[in-house]
């Protein structure tokens, strides 16, 4: 019996189709820090794309990005606007700091430019309304960067919920995080409130809060009971060869909350840039029927940590079965580029759309509030 259940999740890996057809597809980078070197090299992958333009705020930073990255020919300038006001782009990569999505965004979408919008989406859920209705007025494409959905063990996860095997979900504990790992290696940009606005919570928690949400396929978000720290960003000792970054440190290195959903589903959330564990917990999907267990990672990765096991009672039988984790083939950071520019070309429906994302970034956005004020909160999601 168990054999044949399993059989049910069996799937090979999805090739990831290259449409080199037709003419090229212009590209603008925005911002041109660390994770632009990931959006440059896989557009790089794409014979059907050229990148033509690139923006920075830092006078030099862009001249030097390019250069570092083979980029010649590439025009640059001082602001998105300046860019998107000169250049007649196809689609534009932002990668700036969190406080700055929502104004580059809703720019470019405004210019009439498709978008593939790094994560978190932005902030604050006033400012992911403000870019879905900016999206949707413009009729473009906007695409929010969370690369792990098109990992394959992340789609056998949604694969499991969505048969019906686990019945009626009633219950989800996620999370993850790091033992130790503020990200600073790249100076404070992360760490400090004016420019990433929010911390871990953003950071990876809006990954883990995705690998569930997708999986029931985002369920209306309602109330929120939110607790955030910052003990180790705040402590000189943790930086050890930069003691001052403390001083800076503004934003949250862990947080925790209780969320209920519409459908009777609730979320028990945990993350961590830093703690005095090796992990947080596995994330756990209960429903009437059966059980998934999805192992944690070392650092939160964007995959799991082992097979997922299935728990169920099976001719009054309690029993496990383990699904094998599956080979990704090509990179899914890759993907998450191809998949867009695929969109673009094809004037296909975003690989991440929007409309979801609003609802990772109203929790995120409502955990930051009630851990401000001490107490759970309705979610109020703007009008779009």
């Amino acid at each position: 019996m168990a054999g044949n259940i399993l059989d049910r999740f069996k799937e090979t890996v999805e090739e990831v189709r290259e449409a080199v057809n037709g003419k090229k597809v212009k590209v603008g980078i925005i911002g041109t820090g660390w994770i632009a070197e990931a959006h440059v090299k896989n557009y790089q992958r794409c014979e059907d794309v050229e990148i033509v333009a690139a923006a920075d705020l830092i006078p030099g930073k862009a001249e030097k990005f390019c250069k570092a990255n083979g980029l010649s020919g590439v025009r640059l300038y001082p602001d998105h606007k300046s860019m998107l006001d000169a250049e007649e782009l196809d689609a534009v990569s932002i990668c700036t700091y969190n406080k700055t999505h929502a104004e580059c965004a809703i720019y470019a979408l405004k210019k009439g430019v498709n978008v593939l919008l790094e994560k978190p989406m932005c902030v604050t859920v006033e400012e992911a309304a403000e870019i879905c209705k900016a999206e949707k007025e413009s009729g473009k494409i906007l695409s929010i960067g969370f690369q792990p959905r098109f990992d394959e063990n992340m789609k056998m996860v949604k694969k499991v919920v969505q048969s019906g095997e686990l019945g009626q979900i009633y219950y989800i504990q996620t999370g993850g995080g790091r033992r130790r790992g503020i990200p600073t290696p790249y100076g404070t940009s992360f760490i400090e409130e004016k420019t990433a606005g929010l911390g871990a919570l953003a950071d990876i928690g809006c990954y883990s809060l995705d690998m569930v949400l997708n999986a029931i396929n985002y369920p209306k978000p309602l109330t929120v009971s939110g607790y955030t720290s910052s003990f180790f960003g705040k402590d000189p000792a943790y930086f050890e060869k930069h003691p001052e970054y403390a001083d800076v440190f503004s934003v949250d290195d862990f947080a925790a909350a209780f969320i209920r959903l519409e459908g009777g589903i609730v979320i028990d959330f945990r993350i961590a840039w830093a703690m005095n564990l090796d992990t947080s917990g596995d994330t756990i999907i209960l429903g009437t029927k059966g059980g998934l267990r999805i192992p944690s990672t070392e650092c939160w990765n964007g995959s799991i940590g082992g097979p997922l096991k299935i728990y169920k009672t099976v001719a009054g039988e309690e029993v496990e079965m383990e699904i094998p984790e599956k080979e990704n083939g090509e990179d899914n950071f890759y993907k998450k580029i191809r998949y867009f520019i695929d969109a673009v070309k094809e004037g296909g429906s975003a690989p991440v759309p929007s409309a979801q994302i609003l609802y990772n970034q109203a929790i995120i956005d409502g955990i930051a509030k009630s851990a401000a004020i001490g107490r759970e909160i309705e979610i109020i999601i703007p009008e779009v």
